[in-house]
């Protein structure tokens, strides 16, 4: 490895530990095991997932959709056993089988399937899943203890301000200002950690009567055999179908995280090698008591933004967090819970797809109706419900669709690839153009969920002397959410690499969509759309001419 690349990993695992920090004992104290699981997750998982994972870039932990999943199933254990300790070996029985079925899911090489999840599905998902993250912190952020369930936080939020603590109400909205303004000073150092520091600093200092962390274990965690070795059979049924919504929900994060990070290295992730590494790490924190998480988008991403190329720097970020917990430990009971419900709010805000719910009066009726029954349900019934009845309406909805074009005579391919060869009945005015680096890139059938991934995946193969890419979308009859902003993040990356893109013969059903969600004029100027080939062949004719002059 060369020593700059050496540099790079460093610190990059360096940088993401230090981010994973105060997320980490956010998600442990939210989860209901204390901030103890989630720091000994994090560092787990994170490390297993690193060596064993198919991402070399990702970095894992306890993140906020695996977490919401996992109070609930540690909420209902409680209430069957009547407390933690009592409750351990099923809450660690549950945690353990979302391993093994990851490791499943792996050998059966289910990965390649998460690319079919709609955009309305995920965005309605990811934004129910900030909306309780948020929901959750509102009795921490008054200084009360937060009631297990939805339905409770808001029938006892009224009475909750009879007796809220100002103190933590101010350190909550002083978290929250630092996390927003401090990366205007620098974005060098991450501004949860400056939060964390500096208003538990000020607490301390002006000594304010609020709840805290309190005791961590010391010393490195221990293995959870004893708590094992009280199950029965009946904890054994009971935690199947919780496990299986772990892993289920753990696979489409880790690998949506994975698609992140792939685009921005330029690189091809192994998604089942990936979630066999998850469901390793998982099975590993759940033998000492630690908190289950997948791939963590923003940790990654601020790893792959500070240098890190390789499974090394993932590894690091868990040794930083080991390196905390036992020196650090003993200062982290001095954290005020607050202070965290401050951080989880920034997290469950950043969760919050905003682009889908923006633009939720701009695509179609189907798309929004989605999004919104699945952000609904995520918030109100259940998770794995929301994702399952958002999957069934969207391919209702997409057959219904696409029977109605089989009877226009519309034919459905793959995403044609970028050549030169075989021109359409059409094309003979390009001929006009003496060019060589003009490619005419083509696309036949809706462009909708199921080839949004393979879009992006076009990125990679654009021929390298390329001035001027044509968007052929004669044959494109429909595009749906996520095609467009599969579309829309091809076209951009088009032209921050200096390509020029154009659009030829657009039907009614896309044209209307770009004009909706301004990506036309917005990414397309308006002169670079064209109703025909032979305009657009003119076009190139003087646009090349107007080059030549130019040289």
């Amino acid at each position: 490895m060369k020593i700059a690349n050496l540099k790079g990993n460093i610190f990059g695992g360096l940088t993401a530990g230090i981010v994973a920090l105060p997320l980490a004992l956010g998600f442990g104290v939210q989860s209901g095991l204390g901030a103890s699981a989630g720091l000994y997750g994090a560092m787990t998982l994170g490390f297993l997932a690193a060596i064993f994972g198919g991402t070399n870039t990702q970095i894992s932990g306890p993140t906020g959709p695996m977490t919401v999943i996992s109070a609930s199933i540690i909420s209902v254990a409680i209430t069957k056993y009547g407390s933690i300790e009592s409750a351990m070996g099923l809450i660690l029985l549950t945690f353990l089988l979302a391993g093994i079925f990851q490791i499943v899911f792996g050998f059966l090489k289910i990965g390649k399937y998460i690319k079919y999840i709609p955009y309305p599905v995920l965005s309605g998902f990811m934004s129910g899943i900030g909306v309780i993250i948020i929901i959750f912190q509102l009795f921490p952020m008054l200084g009360l203890i937060s009631p297990t369930k939805i339905i409770n936080v808001f029938t006892n939020l009224p009475n909750a301000f009879n007796s809220f603590n100002l103190n933590a109400l101010l350190l909550t909205i002083g978290t929250i200002l630092v996390v927003y303004v401090f990366p205007k000073i620098t974005k060098k150092i991450p501004s949860t950690l400056v939060a964390l520091i500096i208003v538990t600093l000020l607490c301390f200092v002006l000594k304010l009567d609020v709840p805290l962390i309190g005791d961590m274990p010391k010393g490195l965690p221990t293995l959870k055999i004893a708590s094992f070795l009280k199950l029965s059979f009946t904890d054994l049924n009971l935690a199947l179908l919780p496990a299986i919504t772990l892993a289920g929900i753990g696979a489409i994060d880790s690998l949506l995280t994975s698609v992140v990070a792939d685009n921005i290295t330029h690189t091809k992730h192994k998604s089942n090698k990936e979630l066999i590494g998850q469901g390793i790490g998982n099975i590993a924190a759940s033998l000492i008591g630690g908190l289950p998480g997948a791939g963590a988008t923003m940790r990654t991403v601020v790893n792959i933004k500070s240098g890190g190329t390789t499974k090394l720097s993932g590894i690091i970020h868990s040794i930083i967090l080991l390196l905390i917990l036992l020196g650090l430990g003993k200062y982290v009971a001095y954290i005020p819970l607050s202070v965290l419900a401050g951080i989880l709010i920034t997290v469950g805000i950043g969760i919050i797809d905003r682009r889908g719910l923006k633009n939720i009066f701009k695509v179609t009726k189907s798309d929004a109706f989605i999004l919104l029954t699945v952000l609904i349900l995520t918030v109100f019934v259940d998770l794995l419900q929301a994702v399952g009845i958002g999957m069934v309406i969207a391919s209702v909805i997409f057959m219904r669709k696409a029977s109605d074009m089989v009877e226009k005579n519309a034919v459905l391919e793959k995403v044609d690839k970028y050549d030169q060869e075989i021109p359409w009945d059409d094309e003979e005015s390009l001929s006009k153009v003496k060019w060589d680096s003009v490619y005419i890139h083509r696309l036949d059938g809706p462009l909708f969920f199921g080839v949004a991934s393979l879009m992006l995946e076009r990125i990679n193969k654009i021929p390298s002397n390329a001035e001027v890419i044509i968007f052929r979308l004669q044959r494109v009859p429909f595009i749906d959410q996520s095609g467009l902003f599969a579309l829309e993040d091809v076209i951009k990356e088009m032209q921050n690499m200096g390509i020029v893109v154009l659009i030829t013969m657009p039907q009614p059903q896309p044209l209307y969509l770009f004009k909706q969600n301004k990506f036309i004029p917005g990414i397309i100027p308006e002169d670079l759309v064209f109703n025909s080939i032979e305009d657009c062949s003119n076009w190139l004719i003087e646009f090349h001419k107007k080059q030549i002059l130019s040289l």
